[in-house]
């Protein structure tokens, strides 16, 4: 076995070309594997996704065993990628060919499945170039997992930019051009102030009267990267908004204090719901000042909720791995009860949620869910609600969170099984 040099070691996900040439020449026919656990004996559960990523994205053989020690990961042994495990601090376990048809026997017997990972995804993230006065999970977690990714905005997107891409994250953002409804608190503070004068220059440059007319030009681009086949995250704002852009595609839904006009006064009734991805039957907010889009999020409307901190969590529904893949990887945990945590979407009220919506995680006997998933082309989109998984009340202005401090974060790892999804083998994804 020729072992990779320590340069090479410190910059193995910078150069996953060399590594392939390494592993395909140092690894015998049979060899022992890689089991990194996902279960509670796992000392950084997001890192271990960080090592996956790119020792896939460097060629190495990696599998997801799925509902398998909470959804562990089993990757041909090379001693650079069980070295890379100790560097991150992630738990590893050599098993040989033995140990590994015994995990195989046991996967076949129960109610779990090994799906191949097959390419690292290419990965961009919607997110504004200025500086913005709140952070974004996705791009937190990505660096904290040493996952790559570039950020887009509208610039890119309307510039056809997204089919260089297998996965998109949408930054909290509010797609109907209202600035995120933080008028009514917030029009006189510098950032809001600047924020909204970028959006207006932006839409400007880009040729369009009005921030909404570009964002919709945005949502109709991501929806037609997703009909053809990409994979869409979203959490907070990005996610109703998106969807009540969606349904008011060519009608003016935006207050007169946004955009100097008045709203079509029969913008309601003319929604269309059918071109949605997951809501229908909302109603809109049309008070400028009220903190809400619609009536599909369900953030407590007072300081604390009925459930409170202590007592928010949600629970994540178990699936057949063998049948149902695809929301079992995307709901790969080692608890199936999740802390939750608020944000200006928090979740989505389930009556107004379409009824094919596979709904993963849901506040049990609240009529809320957390946590949902569907189809739409020969793509898919995943809507989490919530700022941040490990800050309840993550306030304008606030401090990131520090990861480092919850490398065994439950919320944080389904944001993960999100961005590692795409690089399942094709015929597993379906529902």
């Amino acid at each position: 076995m020729i072992p990779l040099s320590t340069h090479h070691l410190k910059r193995l996900f910078l150069i996953p070309a060399l590594l392939l040439a390494m592993l395909a020449t140092a690894l015998p026919a049979r060899a022992d594997k890689l089991l990194l656990p996902m279960d509670l004996t796992q000392t950084n559960h997001l890192r271990a996704y960080g090592v996956t990523y790119n020792a896939i994205k460097a060629g190495a053989v990696a599998e997801w065993l799925l509902n398998y020690r909470g959804g562990s990961f089993l990757i041909d042994f090379h001693p650079d990628i069980e070295r890379l495990c100790r560097l991150k601090g992630v738990r590893s376990e050599r098993v040989s060919d033995s140990q590994v048809a015994s995990i195989y026997a046991e996967i076949d017997e129960s109610n779990m499945e090994a799906v191949r990972l097959e390419k690292a995804p290419d990965i961009a993230v919607y997110q504004p170039p200025d500086v913005e006065p709140w952070d974004d999970a996705v791009s937190m977690v990505l660096e904290y997992t040493e996952i790559p990714f570039d950020k887009v905005y509208d610039t890119e997107v309307l510039a056809g930019q997204l089919s260089e891409y297998d996965w998109l994250h949408l930054h909290h953002e509010d797609f109907t051009g209202q600035y995120g409804k933080f008028w009514g608190v917030y029009r006189g503070a510098d950032w809001y102030i600047a924020r909204q004068l970028a959006q207006e220059e932006r839409a400007a440059r880009l040729g369009f009267g009005k921030v909404s007319q570009m964002k919709a030009a945005v949502v109709a681009s991501v929806r037609e990267y997703v009909d053809k086949g990409g994979f869409l995250f979203a959490m907070c704002s990005a996610t109703d908004s998106y969807d009540i852009a969606q349904a008011a595609m060519g009608i003016d839904i935006v207050p007169a204090q946004f955009d100097g006009d008045a709203p079509d006064l029969n913008a309601q009734d003319k929604l269309h719901f059918n071109s949605t991805f997951a809501f229908q039957n909302f109603r809109l907010s049309f008070d400028p000042a009220e903190y809400e889009f619609s009536t599909i999020d369900a953030t407590p409307t007072t300081g604390t909720s009925s459930r409170g901190d202590a007592g928010d969590y949600f629970t994540l529904f178990e699936f057949s791995a063998k049948h149902d893949p695809v929301p079992t990887m995307l709901t790969q945990c080692h608890t199936s009860v999740v802390k939750g945590f608020m944000g200006q979407t928090t979740a989505f009220y389930e009556q107004y949620i379409k009824p094919d919506v596979i709904v993963m995680g849901r506040i049990q006997g609240a009529g809320i869910a957390k946590y949902i998933h569907g189809n739409s082309g020969d793509g898919t989109w995943t809507f989490y609600g919530g700022h941040d998984p490990e800050d309840y009340r993550h306030r304008i202005q606030d401090p990131p969170t520090d990861l480092r401090l919850y490398p065994n974060s439950p919320g944080y790892r389904l944001i993960l099984n999100n961005i590692l999804f795409p690089a399942a083998k094709k015929k597993e994804q379906k529902t």
